[in-house]
């Protein structure tokens, strides 16, 4: 059930609703435009909207203009700071944002602000994911480089940076059963794992034969800790067992139809997930096992389907059913959306 939509003001890539308590009706969405001449330049911004899930309202309260921008994270929550967002950005920089509560009275009253930004590379950062202590970001480079920024007193400093493909790394992500562990995919087709312990030139892991095309994410099964998930270009999801961490085995996989871009989890229920699958809209997968299906589709969007997130409220009311929210964007057309998928019932989470 479509809930509401709007048009940003730049080709759209990223969604993310804040996980932090207090702040699940915040979602941001990320751009980024290529102007093309004479003198290009990547331009890009940060929107942050207050949904409210009940109404159906879907209400700008800040805008900020940034570099294009490849990719946004949210702190993990559990850690003792206030929700942070990063960003991933065309200038080579990492950038990190505070949310900020300006009212007590006024559910929308919030500011983000730059709290702090490192320039890692002259290459784009493509892609980045914190640690699950949320004192390092990892990120992924456009000249096949990897690199592990720390927060130091509200500060980052670049720690690490090496070369890890040799084409463009569009996923980089921590392990967050061990954090030690930071899996890597690009264009060269290679699904990467490192340890942190012994180096990061060394690697844990390269799988060189399973995708036939880029990896475009990575994604640790938030209660498991020997699964992963895999998206890449070549339309299939697929799911790894990562106890041999040193040969991990492609367990299953899934044709999705559409190179998968991003793959979230459903905040509540388990081997739920929700895919970005660029030329094929989006799905709604279930995960059991050794078994995947999809059980929904969403193709309202006109272009290229980036990004897409669960709201983390436990429920979203439509008469007497209760169901789970999701915001999802398109790239060209730059569109964002918020709709209810049919087959979530709250029944299950529940």
């Amino acid at each position: 059930m479509d809930v509401a939509h709007c048009n940003l003001d730049g080709n759209a890539d990223a969604v993310e609703f804040c996980p932090h308590d207090s702040y699940h009706h915040v979602l941001a969405a990320s751009t980024y435009t290529l102007q093309e001449g004479d003198r290009p330049s990547r331009a890009g911004s940060i929107s942050l909207f207050n949904v409210d899930a009940d109404l159906g309202r879907l209400d700008l309260f800040r805008r900020i203009e940034t570099a294009g921008i490849f990719d946004i994270k949210w702190n993990p929550v559990g850690v003792s700071v206030s929700p942070l967002l990063a960003q991933a950005d065309a200038d080579g920089y990492l950038r990190i944002h505070g949310l900020e509560c300006c009212s007590d009275e006024a559910r929308a009253g919030f500011s983000l602000r730059e709290i702090t930004d490192e320039k890692i590379s002259s290459a784009m950062c493509l892609c980045l994911d914190w640690n699950p202590s949320a004192t390092s970001i990892t990120a992924g480079l456009s000249d096949g480089s990897v690199s592990i920024a720390s927060i130091v007193e509200s500060q980052l400093e670049t720690q690490e940076l090496w070369k890890a493909h040799g084409f463009e790394v569009w996923a980089a992500s921590f392990d967050t059963h061990q954090p030690q562990l930071v899996y890597t995919g690009s264009d060269d087709c290679k699904f990467t794992g490192w340890d942190l312990r012994d180096g990061p030139s060394k690697l844990a892991f390269q799988n060189t034969k399973v995708h036939t095309m880029g990896v475009c994410c990575i994604v640790k099964t938030p209660n498991d800790p020997n699964t992963v998930l895999t998206g890449s270009y070549d339309e299939y999801l697929r799911v790894w067992d990562v106890r041999s961490i040193s040969r991990p085995v492609n367990e299953t996989s899934i044709c999705l139809g559409g190179g998968v871009w991003r793959i979230k989890y459903h905040p509540f229920v388990s081997g739920l997930v929700l895919t970005a699958c660029m030329h094929n809209g989006f799905s709604v997968v279930k995960i059991n096992g050794d078994k995947a299906e999809v059980i929904e589709t969403y193709s309202k969007h006109e272009s290229l389907a980036y990004g897409a997130d669960w709201h983390r409220e436990k429920s979203f009311r439509e008469g007497k059913r209760n169901s789970t929210l999701v915001a999802t964007c398109s790239f060209y057309d730059r569109l964002l959306r918020l709709w209810m998928p049919e087959s979530v019932l709250q029944d299950s989470v529940l």
